[in-house]
Parts: C-alpha cells; sequence; structure tokens
C-alpha cells in the first residue's frame, strides 16, 4: 500500500485532554457526541412527497415508486405469495437453514423472557387498575435490501412479534437492481411463515406497511419496526402519527474501547467489523493507551489489503472512522456515555467494573471472545439498536415494541365516594367544572341506582 493511501486513510483524531483547555478540540468532541438519526430536511421533502402520492391510491403508488427509485419486480407486483415463500425455504441450502433455524431459536429464547405479564393493584379500598398486556394485530417488520439482503434482520424483526402474540406479521424488502429477491431472505421469511411479503424499499415500502395496499388485500398496520436508510427514517417520522414505529435509525455505528491488554489485530478486526456496514457507518477506537494507536492503525492496513469489501470499509474509515485518546480511563467512559453507541465492543483488563460504569449503548460486547458478528447473527440479542444517540433514551427492539398494555380501572361506590374531595378540588381548580360534577352526579341518584 502507497504513502499516499495509508496518509488518505489515517483515521482522524481526538484527544480528549485538550478539550479542557481548547475550544475547538471540545466543540469537536461536542460534534461527534450530539449527532442524529434524523435525515436532514432535504431528504424528509423527498419522502413527503413520495408518500402524498401512495396516500390516495397505494398500490399504484408503489408501483410508481418502484419504477423510478427501484426496489420492485420486474413484473410489477407487488406482493409475494405463501407458496412462493414455502419454496423458497425448502429450496434453502442444508447449512444456511440449519443457521437460520440456529439463529431463531437463540432470538425465541431471549425474547420470551421479555415477555410482559398484566398486573393489577388496590390503589386504596374500592379502587383498582389494571394494567393489561395486548399484542398488536398487524406489525410491519422493514428488512432493508437492495445492495445487499439481511436475513438475519428479518429473523431479529419477525421471530419477536411471533413471541408477543402479534396477529398478523408483514414484511417488506426491496429487489435487487436485477429485479431479484435474495433466495435466503425468501426461504427465512417461509420458515418464520410471514403472513405477507411486499417487494418494495426505502418511503413507499414504509408507505405500503402503513397505508396497506387494497388492490392486493393488505390492511395497513399497526406499528412499523425495523432499520433502513436515511429514506426508510425519513418515512417512519413522517408517519409517526398515522401508524407506531420502532424508533428513527440512522447509519449503523460502533466503539471499541481497549487498554494495553488488548491483541491490535483484534482492535482492527472489530473496527473493520463495524465499518463494514457501509460507506457512512462510523467506527471509533477509544483508548486512554496511546502506544496503541500506531499497532492498531498497522493491523487495519494489513486487513484492508485482503478485505472483501475493500471499497466500502475504505470508504467509512476514511469519512467517519476515529481515533479518541483519553487521558484516563474515566475521561473514555465519559465520552463513550456521552457518544451512546448502537455497538460498543470492551476489551479491557478491568473488565467488569468497566462494563458496570456503561450507562448509554444498544449492545455491548464484553470482552476478547464478544464480537459484534456474534451479536449480529447468532447470540439471540436483538440486532435491531438505537443509533444517532438515541441509546440515551432507548433500547434494542424487543417483546415490548409489538404489544401496548390497557389500562382498567374498576371502582365501587365506596371507592368513588373516598376518591370525591380529591376530584371535587382539583376540578375546580382547574376549571373543569363538568369533570366535578360527573363524579358528583352520581351520588345524587338512588343508592340502587348509584350501585349498579
Amino acid at each position: 500500500m502507497t504513502n499516499t493511501t495509508r496518509a488518505r486513510l489515517r483515521l482522524r483524531r481526538l484527544d480528549l485532554a485538550r478539550a479542557v483547555d481548547d475550544p475547538d478540540v471540545a466543540a469537536l468532541r461536542a460534534r461527534l457526541v450530539r449527532r442524529s438519526a434524523v435525515p436532514d430536511d432535504r431528504i424528509r421533502a423527498a419522502v413527503r412527497e413520495i408518500l402524498a402520492g401512495l396516500r390516495a391510491d397505494p398500490d399504484r403508488g408503489v408501483r410508481q415508486a418502484n419504477e423510478r427509485f427501484g426496489g420492485g419486480l420486474p413484473d410489477g407486483r407487488l406482493l409475494l405469495d405463501r407458496a412462493t415463500l414455502t419454496q423458497a425455504r425448502d429450496a434453502l441450502p442444508g447449512e444456511v437453514r440449519v443457521a437460520l433455524e440456529a439463529a431463531a431459536a437463540n432470538v425465541r429464547r431471549f425474547a420470551e423472557t421479555q415477555r410482559p405479564s398484566s398486573s393489577t393493584i388496590e390503589v386504596q379500598p374500592g379502587v383498582s387498575i389494571e394494567r393489561r398486556w395486548q399484542p398488536l394485530e398487524r406489525v410491519g417488520c422493514y428488512v432493508p435490501g437492495g445492495g445487499a439482503a439481511y436475513p438475519s434482520t428479518l429473523v431479529m424483526t419477525v421471530v419477536p412479534a411471533r413471541v408477543a402474540g402479534v396477529g398478523v406479521v408483514v414484511v417488506a424488502s426491496p429487489a435487487g437492481a436485477d429485479g431479484r429477491l435474495d433466495p435466503v431472505l425468501l426461504g427465512a421469511a417461509g420458515l418464520l411463515e410471514v403472513d405477507a411479503f411486499i417487494v418494495a424499499g426505502g418511503a413507499q415500502a414504509i408507505g405500503a406497511l402503513a397505508f396497506g395496499l387494497p388492490g392486493a388485500g393488505i390492511a395497513p398496520v399497526d406499528r412499523i419496526v425495523g432499520p433502513g436508510n436515511a429514506w426508510v427514517t425519513a418515512a417512519k417520522l413522517e408517519l409517526a402519527g398515522e401508524v407506531g414505529i420502532d424508533l428513527p435509525a440512522g447509519p449503523s455505528e460502533g466503539l471499541v474501547l481497549v487498554d494495553r491488554g488488548a491483541d491490535p489485530d483484534r482492535a482492527a478486526a472489530d473496527l473493520l467489523t463495524q465499518a463494514e456496514h457501509g460507506p457512512d457507518s462510523p467506527a471509533i477506537l477509544v483508548t486512554a493507551e496511546p502506544d496503541l494507536v500506531e499497532p492498531i492503525e498497522t493491523a487495519i492496513l494489513g486487513r484492508l489489503k485482503r478485505a472483501g469489501q475493500r471499497e466500502v470499509l475504505e470508504r467509512a474509515l476514511a469519512d467517519h472512522g476515529w481515533i479518541v485518546v483519553a487521558p484516563d480511563l474515566d475521561s473514555a467512559l465519559a465520552f463513550i456515555n456521552d457518544y451512546a453507541p448502537e455497538h460498543l465492543s470492551i476489551d479491557v483488563e478491568d473488565l467488569e467494573p468497566t462494563v458496570a460504569r456503561i450507562r448509554n449503548a444498544g449492545s455491548v460486547f464484553v470482552g476478547p471472545w464478544a464480537p459484534e458478528s456474534a451479536g449480529d447473527y447468532a447470540t439471540g440479542a436483538n440486532h435491531v439498536l438505537p443509533t444517532g444517540g438515541l441509546a440515551r433514551s432507548s433500547g434494542a427492539l424487543s417483546v415490548e415494541a409489538y404489544g401496548k398494555y390497557l389500562q382498567v380501572q374498576r371502582i365501587t361506590r365506596d371507592g368513588l365516594e373516598a376518591l370525591l374531595p380529591t376530584i371535587r378540588a382539583l376540578a375546580e381548580a382547574e376549571g373543569l367544572l363538568a369533570h366535578r360534577d360527573a363524579a358528583e352526579v352520581r351520588f345524587e341518584r338512588s343508592t340502587d341506582e348509584a350501585g349498579r
């Protein structure tokens, strides 16, 4: 590799020690940590226009958008029938089917520990409140595609829906540039017996899930889950008032925290794993050991020479790769918690005490034997995770996203009588006298009527 290439791929540096006294470095730190998963206004405006074209006639609008932007089938069909998915399942190579079944089994085991339960509490005599778990009737799972296929994401979005007890699961995913769908993705859909498979991508796919496809017999879903690009994210945000969404998702991102006990080649491999998600994926090394930086960069360059996705990796590292050097572990952890990464790999000597200090991250990979790829494919932890700093307030996709709680309130005559002074005083303070009257009128009737 030439010196020019080496210089071009040298990861940018952030020295946290300088952030204390240098306003420019402090501002750079702030820009890194206070990013957003929300697409820019230009994409949101374009998505708004696409969705407006779908609203009146979703079937026609999705076909037109597929023709314009890609992601559709050559014959214009929007829906794959169950027989097609079953055939794809039966055609899966043996080792791939075994792998999909193993991944789904682990996701199911973990998801079953998340299944919510209903509860009832008597807050005072005669006043009880039930919190009843209710699975959603219809959920849409978006699975990215086009340039690559992600059957693992189909597993991650569909299996928790089944565990939650969702009535109907609809998958939407685009065809590739050649108009074909990945056979493993279709096989996974057949294996998990999804109820419908819409062939569309981007904003039009989210519109199809939200508005339904009346001509194809597909009703609107109640919530849309799953990752996607800026167009998918913008569409979810535009429709959030009409359909439930999990959360907006930006480019995949990862941080790797290492100290003097870490192996440089292993750290390099973890950074490249993250960069492989796409050319816009941040891959950030964080360390309080400056002497580790050069060996890790050398290992990255060595791995790039034989990488299968070299162009993607180089673009991601050149545009979004960083090395953050901290004066000590406390500063490193403060940066990590402020950044709130989607993925965080930790390979330090004082391992569990360090992990215990992590507050904000989508998924944490602990120790030298926990590569991010294990979580992406096999452990059973969900790989649909918050990005763009949303891990400060949100967690991984889980069973809870596929349902809701109903509040059921039961009040006896004695219970309402005990509540009446509180209702009267607060209703009068707010000037909502009809609220007061609705409680008091019940005691103006006969005892028999009020007790019904």
